[in-house]
Protein backbone atom coordinates (compact mmCIF):
# COMPACT_ATOMS: atom_id res chain seq x y z
CA UNK A 1 0.00 0.00 0.00
CA UNK A 2 1.19 3.52 -0.79
CA UNK A 3 0.30 6.71 1.05
CA UNK A 4 1.20 10.12 -0.33
CA UNK A 5 3.64 11.78 2.04
CA UNK A 6 5.46 15.08 1.78
CA UNK A 7 6.46 16.67 5.06
CA UNK A 8 8.48 19.43 3.41
CA UNK A 9 7.45 22.44 5.54
CA UNK A 10 6.86 24.56 2.42
CA UNK A 11 5.01 21.76 0.65
CA UNK A 12 7.60 21.80 -2.12
CA UNK A 13 8.37 18.83 -4.32
CA UNK A 14 12.16 19.03 -4.44
CA UNK A 15 14.95 16.44 -4.41
CA UNK A 16 14.48 15.82 -0.69
CA UNK A 17 13.56 12.12 -0.69
CA UNK A 18 16.46 11.31 1.65
CA UNK A 19 15.27 13.95 4.12
CA UNK A 20 11.70 12.65 3.99
CA UNK A 21 12.77 9.01 4.33
CA UNK A 22 15.13 9.69 7.26
CA UNK A 23 12.54 11.87 8.98
CA UNK A 24 10.05 9.01 8.92
CA UNK A 25 12.58 6.33 9.89
CA UNK A 26 13.92 8.34 12.84
CA UNK A 27 10.57 9.92 13.79
CA UNK A 28 11.98 13.42 13.31
CA UNK A 29 10.60 16.50 11.63
CA UNK A 30 11.74 17.35 8.11
CA UNK A 31 13.88 20.16 9.54
CA UNK A 32 15.52 17.91 12.13
CA UNK A 33 16.29 15.25 9.54
CA UNK A 34 17.71 17.86 7.17
CA UNK A 35 20.06 19.14 9.86
CA UNK A 36 21.19 15.62 10.81
CA UNK A 37 21.91 14.77 7.18
CA UNK A 38 23.63 18.11 6.54
CA UNK A 39 25.89 17.64 9.56
CA UNK A 40 26.78 14.08 8.52
CA UNK A 41 27.32 15.20 4.94
CA UNK A 42 29.68 17.93 6.13
CA UNK A 43 31.66 15.43 8.21
CA UNK A 44 31.83 13.02 5.27
CA UNK A 45 32.56 15.78 2.69
CA UNK A 46 29.53 14.69 0.67
CA UNK A 47 26.04 15.94 -0.06
CA UNK A 48 23.27 15.30 2.51
CA UNK A 49 21.22 13.26 0.04
CA UNK A 50 24.11 10.98 -1.02
CA UNK A 51 23.36 7.30 -0.44
CA UNK A 52 26.49 7.01 1.69
CA UNK A 53 25.40 9.90 3.92
CA UNK A 54 21.83 8.87 4.60
CA UNK A 55 22.96 5.24 4.96
CA UNK A 56 25.60 6.20 7.53
CA UNK A 57 22.99 8.30 9.31
CA UNK A 58 20.65 5.33 9.61
CA UNK A 59 23.53 3.11 10.76
CA UNK A 60 24.35 5.62 13.52
CA UNK A 61 20.74 5.32 14.67
CA UNK A 62 20.67 1.54 14.96
CA UNK A 63 19.67 0.50 11.44
CA UNK A 64 21.23 -2.36 9.50
CA UNK A 65 21.54 -2.74 5.75
CA UNK A 66 19.86 -5.75 4.17
CA UNK A 67 19.94 -7.33 0.73
CA UNK A 68 16.92 -7.61 -1.51
CA UNK A 69 16.21 -11.23 -2.50
CA UNK A 70 18.12 -12.18 -5.63
CA UNK A 71 15.39 -14.47 -6.97
CA UNK A 72 14.22 -11.83 -9.45
CA UNK A 73 16.42 -8.73 -9.14
CA UNK A 74 14.73 -7.00 -12.08
CA UNK A 75 11.15 -7.69 -11.08
CA UNK A 76 11.03 -7.60 -7.25
CA UNK A 77 9.24 -4.31 -6.59
CA UNK A 78 8.77 -2.15 -3.52
CA UNK A 79 5.22 -3.49 -3.42
CA UNK A 80 6.55 -7.05 -3.32
CA UNK A 81 8.96 -6.08 -0.55
CA UNK A 82 6.16 -4.57 1.51
CA UNK A 83 4.03 -7.68 1.04
CA UNK A 84 6.96 -9.74 2.37
CA UNK A 85 7.66 -7.29 5.25
CA UNK A 86 4.28 -6.03 6.52
CA UNK A 87 5.53 -4.95 9.96
CA UNK A 88 8.34 -2.66 10.99
CA UNK A 89 10.23 0.28 9.52
CA UNK A 90 12.17 -0.24 6.30
CA UNK A 91 14.05 2.33 4.25
CA UNK A 92 14.23 1.21 0.63
CA UNK A 93 17.11 2.35 -1.56
CA UNK A 94 16.30 2.53 -5.26
CA UNK A 95 19.64 3.91 -6.48
CA UNK A 96 18.65 7.52 -7.09
CA UNK A 97 15.60 7.51 -4.83
CA UNK A 98 14.77 6.44 -1.29
CA UNK A 99 11.48 5.93 0.57
CA UNK A 100 10.39 4.53 3.92
CA UNK A 101 7.78 1.86 4.58
CA UNK A 102 6.10 1.68 7.98
CA UNK A 103 3.97 -1.35 8.84
CA UNK A 104 3.21 -2.18 5.21
CA UNK A 105 2.62 1.38 3.99
CA UNK A 106 5.11 3.05 1.66
CA UNK A 107 5.29 6.74 2.48
CA UNK A 108 6.45 8.74 -0.52
CA UNK A 109 5.61 11.85 -2.51
CA UNK A 110 4.65 9.66 -5.48
CA UNK A 111 3.54 6.07 -5.91
CA UNK A 112 6.85 4.21 -5.98
CA UNK A 113 5.41 0.73 -5.36
CA UNK A 114 6.57 -0.40 -8.82
CA UNK A 115 10.15 0.80 -8.30
CA UNK A 116 12.86 -1.86 -7.91
CA UNK A 117 14.70 -1.59 -4.58
CA UNK A 118 18.40 -2.38 -4.62
CA UNK A 119 18.77 -2.70 -0.84
CA UNK A 120 17.00 -1.77 2.36
CA UNK A 121 17.73 -0.59 5.88
CA UNK A 122 15.92 -1.87 8.98
CA UNK A 123 16.23 -1.48 12.70
CA UNK A 124 17.28 -4.74 14.34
Amino acid sequence: MWKEFNNNPCGRNVDDCAVRAVSVALDKSWEQAYRILADNGLQMCDMPNANSVWGATLRKHGFYRGAVPNTCPDCYTAGDFIDDHPYGIYVLGFGTHVATAVDGILLDSFNSLDEIPQYFWYRG
